[in-house]
C-alpha cells in the first residue's frame, strides 16, 4: 500500500532513535533491539525477514520506512585470487571492493570505499579522475564488509580477517560515516571484529588526523604518502598544498602520542620520480619521529598518468636502505592488475 509519506532508510537511525519510533508507535522499547539486530547483526535487506515481528509492526515499518541495501551489478576474479565487486547504490551509484586473499598468511582482506568518486585528484589515481559524487552513508560500506565476507567464506571458506579503507574516495572526508560504518563493524550488535583488524587510510588531512586522536579511535592508521618532500608531493597530490609534510607530521605525531596505535606510509614508487635514493633518505627522515611501517607498492598504470612502474631492481635498492637505517618495510606486489583492481585502478570501468 502506497501511504504518499517518502519512506526514510531506516538503518540511518540508531538505537535510540528507534526506540523513540517504535514506542511513539505504542510499540514495546524491546521490538527496537530486535529491528536493529535484524539490520546488522542477521543482515536482513526487507522487513519481512524479521519473523519475530508481528505481522502489523511489520506492514507499519514497511509504509513508513525503507532498507536501503547495495546489490551486486558485477564480480570480476583475477588470476592470482583477487576478488572485485562492483556495487549498485540504492540511487543508481556504483562503487567497487576488494577481495585480496593471502591464504598462505591466512589473511583475507577487504578494501573498501567511502566515497561515491573522490575530490582530490591525485595524478596517478583512477578515481581521482572521477567527480565525488556524494559520501557512502554507514550501511553502505558495513554492506560492502558484509557481501565480501560471503565472498570469501564461498571461494575460501574463510572470513574475512582485515579490513581497509582504501577504496574509492577519502575516508576523512566522510568523517562521520566512516566512523559510524566502523562502530556496526566492531559492535558486539553488528560483525564484532576487532579494531586491530582495520587500517583507515588518508591522503592527508591534518586535522581530520588530529580529531581521531582526539576521538580516541582504536584502529590502525595509513597515510598515502608516495614523496618524502614537499615539491614532488605537491606534484602529484594537490591536497599537499594545504596539508604539507610538516603539518601532516606534527598531526601523526599528535595521533600516535594520544592513541599509540600503528601507523604505516604508503608509499608507490614511479619510475625516476620518486624511486632514487635519495628519495629513500628523505622518507628515512619521516621515519623517525614515531614507529612506522612503510609498504612500498607497485605503480598500476591507469589511462591518462604519465607515470611508469619503477624498475624492479630500483624498488629493491629503495627497499634496502630502509631497512639499512632501521626502518620497517613491506614491498607489496601488485595484486588484481588484470582486473583493474589494483591500488589506484578503481573507476567503475566496464
Amino acid at each position: 500500500m502506497n501511504t504518499g509519506i517518502e519512506k526514510k532508510d531506516i538503518r540511518l537511525l540508531d538505537l535510540p532513535a528507534l526506540q523513540d519510533i517504535l514506542t511513539g508507535m505504542g510499540e514495546p522499547k524491546f521490538r527496537a533491539k530486535q529491528i536493529h539486530e535484524w539490520l546488522w547483526k542477521k543482515g536482513a535487506n526487507s522487513f519481512e525477514q524479521m519473523t519475530n515481528l508481528p505481522k502489523k509492526l511489520r506492514e507499519n515499518l514497511v509504509n513508513h520506512f525503507s532498507i536501503n541495501t547495495i546489490t551486486i551489478d558485477k564480480v570480476q576474479k583475477s588470476l592470482d585470487g583477487t576478488i572485485k565487486s562492483r556495487f549498485r547504490l540504492h540511487d543508481g551509484y556504483m562503487i567497487e571492493s576488494v577481495l585480496i586473499p593471502v591464504p598462505v598468511d591466512r589473511r583475507y582482506t577487504v578494501c573498501v570505499s567511502s566515497q561515491v568518486g573522490c575530490s582530490l585528484t591525485c595524478k596517478f589515481c583512477a578515481t581521482g579522475q572521477m567527480k565525488r559524487h556524494r559520501n557512502l552513508d554507514a550501511g553502505e560500506i558495513y554492506d560492502q564488509v558484509v557481501a565480501v565476507n560471503q565472498q570469501s567464506l564461498e571461494t575460501f571458506d574463510h572470513p574475512l580477517t582485515n579490513i581497509v579503507y582504501m577504496g574509492m574516495g577519502e575516508p576523512l572526508l566522510a568523517y562521520r560515516n566512516v566512523m559510524e560504518s566502523i562502530d556496526l563493524i566492531t559492535s558486539p550488535e553488528g560483525l564484532n571484529m576487532s579494531p586491530k583488524r582495520i587500517t583507515v587510510s588518508t591522503a592527508g588531512i591534518a586535522k581530520m588526523i588530529k580529531k581521531l586522536a582526539d576521538d580516541e579511535v582504536k584502529f590502525n592508521l595509513a597515510l598515502s604518502l608516495h614523496a618524502a618532500d614537499d615539491k614532488k608531493r605537491d606534484q602529484i597530490m594537490p591536497i599537499n598544498e594545504q596539508n604539507n609534510l610538516e603539518a601532516l607530521m606534527e598531526s601523526l605525531r599528535y595521533f600516535y602520542r594520544k592513541t599509540r596505535n600503528r601507523i604505516s606510509y604508503e608509499y608507490i614508487t614511479f619510475q625516476n620520480f620518486n624511486d632514487s635514493l635519495e628519495d629513500a633518505a628523505n622518507l628515512v627522515k619521516l621515519c623517525k619521529s614515531f614507529p612506522v611501517r612503510v609498504n612500498i607498492i607497485e605503480y598500476n598504470p591507469i589511462d591518462g598518468a604519465p607515470f611508469l612502474k619503477s624498475a624492479e631492481h630500483k624498488i629493491d635498492d629503495f627497499a634496502r636502505h630502509l631497512r639499512k637505517n632501521d626502518v620497517m618495510v613491506t614491498v607489496r606486489r601488485s595484486r588484481g592488475k588484470d582486473i583493474d583492481a589494483a591500488c589506484g585502478q578503481l573507476a567503475n570501468k566496464e
